[in-house]
């Protein structure tokens, strides 16, 4: 066989060069992971953040709810404040006469809510969550939010004799029969007050009348303080975040929102629909057997016969090469890119050597030598790629 010439080595890629390849191969990844990372911060950014001070009766803050605090206390009633369940508990059965302000009662778990029901005296809820509804105001439903200033139009004292209040935002309820309702919006009241257990429980959908930024609008001030003077004694419960686990077990479908699970159903049956839709139009798959079948080979030699016509030797012993390096390297244990790499040459050519025992010089030229002059050359280097591949293979 007359050997090739060997080529000269490629040029080994220079740092800068390797660098940079590496950069175009994962910019995109980056990108996208940037572009991930700002989403994150700008949604943090733009979330709410809950105010712990929300209607806590020691915080002198726009949120908080000190000022009517010492106002009914200036008024004679001394109001008692609680962090806990067991302290707001011991300080409502020390006097009867008590009325429990129940704040923030999302944190409550359900033993909390549990104790409190058994305890005696009145009650007033701002902002309950529905569990607190169930448990302390039976009957009682959310039914919407408010909007607007809104008069008591009800015979509750505490609630004429204050007039009108800023009520956006708030719940609006359902309320059972016997119960007395004032602030109706939409024909559906802000403020509930019903008989449990031999006490009265005032439910309101809003704490802002309640809050030190608010209790100059309108009839606020004075409605905090025909409700909370309404007893001897207040005792204002305020109660802690509970800790991770307190409030029990619960199931990952109670755990996902009931708008999340709508979405889903509606998404499901959108899908539905639409594949309905589709395969009605459509109709059945139609297969069509084909009029001619072409074998392998004869592909292989139609194609040798349009690259003889057009004189394009270098382009078919090209597509040997890169053909026979995907195999070897393959056989070889090597990557799937190795055959494409330049700088992987000499490991390739030094590889196949030591399986075969061939000269590493007739290797390199069969594999990135010139190409061939003739097409008795090409035949030689056809016959010699697949000597090399049999070997290799076989050793």
């Amino acid at each position: 066989m007359t050997a090739v010439q060997t080529a000269p080595p490629a040029a080994p890629e220079t740092a800068r060069q390797v660098a940079h390849r590496r950069w175009r191969r994962s910019r995109g990844i980056l990108i996208v992971l940037l572009a991930l990372v700002i989403i994150g911060v700008v949604l943090a950014a733009l979330r709410p953040k809950v105010r712990a001070e929300y209607l806590d009766p020691d915080s002198p803050g726009q949120q908080g709810a000190r000022a009517l605090v010492e106002i009914t206390r200036q008024h004679g009633t001394p109001v008692t404040v609680a962090r806990s369940v067991s302290a707001a508990a011991g300080a409502v059965n020390s006097n009867p006469d008590t009325l429990l302000v129940i704040a923030r009662s999302e944190r409550l778990t359900s033993t909390d809510l549990a104790t409190l029901r058994a305890l005696p005296g009145d009650r007033l809820l701002l902002e309950p969550s529905g569990d607190a509804l169930e448990a302390l105001a039976p009957g009682v439903e959310t039914d919407g939010v408010t909007s607007g200033t809104i008069s008591p139009a009800c015979p509750l004292p505490a609630a004429a004799d204050a007039g009108s209040i800023d009520l956006i935002g708030g719940q609006v309820y359902r309320a059972p029969a016997g119960a007395t309702q004032c602030y109706l919006g939409d024909g559906r009241p802000s403020l509930v007050q019903l008989p449990v257990g031999g006490a009265n429980v005032t439910v309101i959908g809003s704490g802002g009348p309640f809050t030190n930024e608010r209790l100059t609008d309108a009839g606020d001030a004075a409605l905090g303080m025909n409700l909370l003077g309404s007893r001897s004694n207040v005792v204002w419960l305020l109660p802690a975040p509970p800790p991770p686990g307190a409030g029990g077990q619960k199931s990952f479908t109670e755990l996902v929102p009931f708008g999340v699970k709508l979405a889903v159903l509606q998404a499901v049956i959108a899908v539905v629909l639409v594949a309905l839709w589709r395969a009605r139009r459509l109709g059945p798959v139609v297969v069509e057997p084909l009029p001619v079948v072409v074998r392998s080979a004869e592909a292989v030699e139609g194609r040798a016969r349009l690259y003889r016509s057009r004189g394009a030797g270098d382009r078919a012993a090209m597509a040997l090469r890169a053909g026979a390096l995907e195999r070897l390297t393959a056989l070889l244990g090597m990557p799937k890119s190795a055959a494409s790499d330049p700088a992987m040459a000499n490991e390739i050519v030094a590889g196949i050597a030591a399986h075969t025992g061939e000269p590493q010089a007739a290797i390199g030229a069969a594999l990135y030598g010139p190409p061939p002059m003739d097409d008795a050359e090409l035949v030689r280097l056809s016959g010699y790629l697949d000597e090399l591949e049999r070997q290799v293979r076989s050793s």
